[in-house]
């Protein structure tokens, strides 16, 4: 019994290693989750008194639990059946193949990440590239919506910075869940977003099966109350111009709404204009044109975060102009529906696509309503009609005037900085001036015609205002 027995080093290192992690599992961890559990409730409760729409359960649902009633949701199951069906695939397969869908588009929302973390970072970084003006907002509409409503953010996309910005200025009323591109499934952004409540949308999927899960989803969590914010575009504007709506989402938050339930669809139209998008010039690249390696992207990316950090710390940096957001009348699908005398969830496949089609126009006229002018979009408007033009300040501020006039006839929100339209000028013209888009001699401005896609570009934003 006293005998020495000899054991061999690795196997001691394996041992010890098997103790230690037993000890933090039973004991250290249970402690550390119940921790960070306490304090994430803590969070949620006091951030529940101060939003206007609370946080609901299904938010706060486990992510496992989200994945496993999406799993075996009837539809989806139903879809998986159709899929083997068709496909000849073992139902085993068929359904991984789901769980791998659910574990992709499922958020891991964290109530401490999007409130501390992600509201400081929005806060920085917006901040940091803008000036942020609130143009319009229909407070009093905003008021009538009933507590338990599903309420969605319909917004016109100029620029990846859209989600931190409505994300920024909805902080103190509800938390948003955005509808993500693939661009964001690279590392640590994915998990960034994930943890902030995004969900991710393979655009263009032509996988039915797929595109059941992501509508099975986007049902469930509209049904739950879950405030999401959605891009009807589909996408980032290419030329400026509003784009012709995407029925994916809408069809799908649709198809599965009854308005005889108790909670109601509400569509809130956000819009939104920038003096700078910061990735105009990339957007007006075409298609067909050969694309930078993915070297070169970082390669400028990095030239210009230096460049301006540069400016920044020699004083001479200078904000991205302003960023002018309004927020439309709230529409409401109960109220809606009844007055078209239609119900969604009962139509045909073909009936509900013209349907909502019609419905998605509509909405999409109420966003361009909504789009504000800011300085850089109305001077290009002034520059882009004559470009051949060349143009004094007095003759800029006449042209100007006579566009603020058919503007004010048509109630279109116009930001014009401290109120003071002659500083407006100035600022867009000083913008215009140090991105080259326009060229300034002797107290004569022209168009710089080497720039005239990107001055197109910002015109385009408020073309819909003038037809």
């Amino acid at each position: 019994m006293t005998n020495t027995v000899a054991i061999p080093l690795w196997l001691v290192i394996i041992a010890s290693i098997f103790i230690v992690w037993a000890i933090l599992d039973t004991i250290l961890m249970p402690s550390v989750r119940w921790f960070f559990r306490r304090r994430v409730n803590r969070i949620i409760t006091q951030i529940n008194t101060r939003l206007q729409i609370k946080l609901p359960k299904f938010e706060l649902l486990k992510r496992d639990i989200l994945i496993d009633r999406l799993l075996y949701h009837p539809d989806v199951l139903c879809a998986v059946k159709e899929y083997c069906r068709e496909t000849d695939t073992p139902n085993r397969v068929a359904m991984a193949q789901v769980e791998h869908y659910a574990k992709e588009i499922i958020p891991s929302f964290n109530a401490y990440m999007y409130f501390r973390v992600g509201s400081w970072l929005s806060r920085v970084v917006i901040r940091f590239l803008y000036r942020v003006r609130i143009g319009f907002s229909d407070d009093k509409g905003f008021e009538k919506i009933k507590k338990d409503s599903s309420v969605v953010f319909i917004m016109n996309h100029r620029s990846n910075t859209d989600y931190i910005l409505l994300a920024y200025l909805a902080l103190n009323k509800v938390q948003l869940s955005f509808a993500v591109g693939e661009w964001a499934r690279i590392w640590p952004v994915q998990q960034l977003v994930s943890s902030l409540g995004g969900y991710f949308v393979r655009r263009g999927s032509g996988n039915k099966l797929y595109r059941r899960v992501l509508a099975c989803y986007v049902q469930m969590a509209t049904q739950a109350g879950v405030v999401q914010a959605v891009y009807p575009e589909g996408g980032l504007t290419r030329d400026g111009k509003l784009q012709d709506p995407k029925l994916g989402l809408l069809d799908y938050m649709l198809r599965a709404f009854d308005p005889d339930s108790e909670r109601d669809l509400v569509f809130i139209p956000v819009a939104v204009n920038y003096d700078r998008v910061l990735e105009d010039r990339t957007l007006l690249v075409k298609k067909d044109e050969v694309k930078k390696t993915a070297w070169q992207v970082f390669k400028t990316t990095s030239n210009f975060i230096r460049r301006h950090l540069w400016l920044k710390i020699s004083g001479q940096w200078f904000r991205f102009g302003y960023a002018v957001v309004n927020f439309g009348t709230p529409i409401s699908m109960r109220e809606y529906v009844e007055k078209h005398h239609l119900h969604f969830n009962e139509l045909t496949r073909e009936l509900r696509f013209e349907k909502v089609k019609l419905l998605a126009k509509d909405l999409i006229a109420e966003i361009g309503k909504q789009v504000p002018v800011t300085s850089v979009s109305l001077l290009s408007t002034v520059f882009l009609a004559e470009p051949d033009m060349v143009f004094t300040e007095l003759k800029l501020k006449a042209k100007v005037f006579q566009l603020l006039e058919q503007l004010k006839q048509k109630e279109i929100t116009v930001h014009i900085p401290h109120g003071d339209l002659d500083y407006m000028i100035s600022y867009g013209l000083k913008m215009l001036k140090t991105r080259h888009i326009i060229l300034y001699d002797r107290g004569e401005y022209r168009t710089n015609h080497d720039n005239l896609n990107v001055l197109s570009y910002y015109a385009n934003s408020i073309v819909h205002h003038f037809n």
